[in-house]
């Protein structure tokens, strides 16, 4: 039986946007549902299998950014499924406050469907990758911070750590090679599938969020560290 194309939520309340970015998706092969307010999208979402989720921020019946929360609230068992969202809003607090609550990657409208097409295969691109990762794969572990790649789950010690879907997978990349140096770019194109159409400093903000979590204190990490004009890398015992 040969796979299904992937299957595509698609919620916006602007029939115009609806077509303008569904269509170049059918196009390319994607099975696209379309929806135009936050609770249906959660109950479609509930009741169906999807491999992505494009979410506009300002949503009737309930805005994107409660959507997003609950969406990833049902997505924390392992389930790899990345999420969009779309947002007329310029400020950095929006974008930022999206991240913090699950969201994957955001496009600021007014964007060209070459960007919209390029994210959403990077999207796809990178939640396959990370299916690709051995299902008994072995905690990580080091000091007092225990990684869950099967689970998902951080604790550090000894408390769970809550940190959003980009988050776990920016601080599993680097686990999974301690010592390594990785630049903003090699992240963004891990993390997204590539670092088109990004701003390198997003990757700075996510870890500024995980040194908050995870570091007794941010400005003396003991797990993330800064390689002043390169990028970043985990704790390798073998150097700290």
């Amino acid at each position: 039986m040969p796979d299904r194309p992937p299957r595509i939520l698609l919620v916006d309340d602007e029939r115009p946007i609806q077509t303008l970015l569904s269509f170049p998706l059918q196009r390319d092969g994607y099975d696209v549902v379309v929806v135009a307010d936050g609770r249906e999208a959660l109950a479609r979402f509930a009741e169906e299998s999807f491999d992505l989720v494009v979410l506009d921020l300002m949503l009737p019946k309930m805005d994107g950014l409660e959507v997003c929360r609950r969406l990833r609230a049902q997505t924390g068992n392992g389930k790899v499924v990345p999420i969009i969202m779309l947002t007329a809003r310029s400020e950095e607090g929006d974008k930022v406050l999206g991240l913090e609550l699950g969201a994957d990657d955001y496009i600021t409208k007014p964007f060209s469907v070459r960007e919209f097409r390029s994210r959403v295969k990077a999207a796809l691109r990178r939640a396959a990758m990370a299916r690709t990762y051995p299902a008994d794969e072995a905690p990580i572990e080091t000091l007092d911070l225990l990684i869950d790649p099967v689970k998902r789950a951080v604790t550090v010690r000894g408390e769970v750590v809550q940190i959003t879907y980009v988050e776990f997978e920016i601080l599993t990349t680097l686990a999974r090679s301690p010592g390594r140096v990785f630049t903003r770019d090699m992240l963004l194109t891990r993390i997204w599938g590539d670092s088109a159409y990004r701003d390198p400093r997003t990757v700075d903000v996510h870890i500024r969020h995980l040194r908050e979590k995870l570091e007794r204190d941010a400005k003396d990490p003991e797990y993330l560290f800064t390689v002043r004009g390169v990028g970043y890398r985990f704790r390798d015992v073998d150097l700290d």
